[in-house]
């Protein structure tokens, strides 16, 4: 993937590992995702979401092609790199941060990504309930929230879990807390979603939190979804 120059793409290495009185998978994960498995999520949708998920629908149908969502996009670097690696395909990165969002890069945003401020309960909620179904779907770095009484809090120990399942498409994830990761293929084992966790390779920083965390010395991982088998195979 081509480097990106911006003022935030190589912070400095100051960054702390994760610390947690975790020391694996949390034993709760497995039956609190089974509970939300066959629960429906009725929590109302806010109406600057319905908003920017509409404008999506939008600029979806205008561009016709393949989708792919980089969910929690933050200043928007990892949607450039995604956008140029896949050019033929509508690229949305998704960020709560309108302050993130506007910040000034370098580099311009290509014509087939845009930028949406929105919430990713809510969205994922509107996009599962309309049917869409994004190619790829990149989930770099979120927030670990690594206390154990947290899990509830983490995505795949949140109640929308089970729409971001149904959004489908190949799973991209990266941490610099392995459990997380973890965790998460557990969590999609139970929808019968196989995967594999491998280290980040030595190649350029998607993010600034990535680079930050190799700067500080930290090992950093990718959980990449493993698509179903192909029916018409088995002939």
């Amino acid at each position: 993937m081509t480097k990106i120059t911006s003022t935030d793409t190589h912070p400095e290495g100051n960054s702390r590992p994760v610390t947690s009185r975790q020391s694996d998978i949390h034993p709760g994960l497995s039956a609190l995702a089974e509970r939300y498995r066959d629960l429906h999520f009725r929590k109302p949708v806010a109406d600057f979401n319905q908003l920017a998920f509409d404008q999506a629908s939008e600029l979806l149908s205008a561009h016709g092609g393949p989708l792919i969502l980089d969910s929690g996009c933050g200043v928007g670097d990892s949607t450039r790199v995604i956008a140029r690696t896949y050019p033929d395909h509508l690229v949305l990165g998704l960020d709560r941060s309108e302050d993130r969002l506007v910040r000034q890069r370098q580099e311009p945003l290509p014509d087939n990504a845009r930028l949406i401020r929105t919430d990713l309960i809510d969205f994922w909620r509107l996009a599962a309930t309309a049917g869409w179904k994004p190619e790829h779907h990149f989930l770099l770095y979120p927030n670990p929230y690594p206390k154990p009484q947290q899990l509830q809090r983490r995505f795949h120990g949140h109640p929308v879990f089970p729409d971001f399942v149904r959004l489908g498409g190949t799973i991209h994830c990266r941490s610099n807390w392995l459990i997380y990761l973890k965790e998460l293929a557990l969590a999609l084992e139970l929808y019968g979603i196989n995967s594999h966790i491998t280290p980040v390779p030595d190649e350029p920083s998607m993010t600034p939190f990535e680079q930050k965390y190799r700067n500080s010395g930290q090992a950093v991982w990718k959980l990449l979804s493993v698509p179903p088998p192909d029916p018409g195979d088995a002939k």
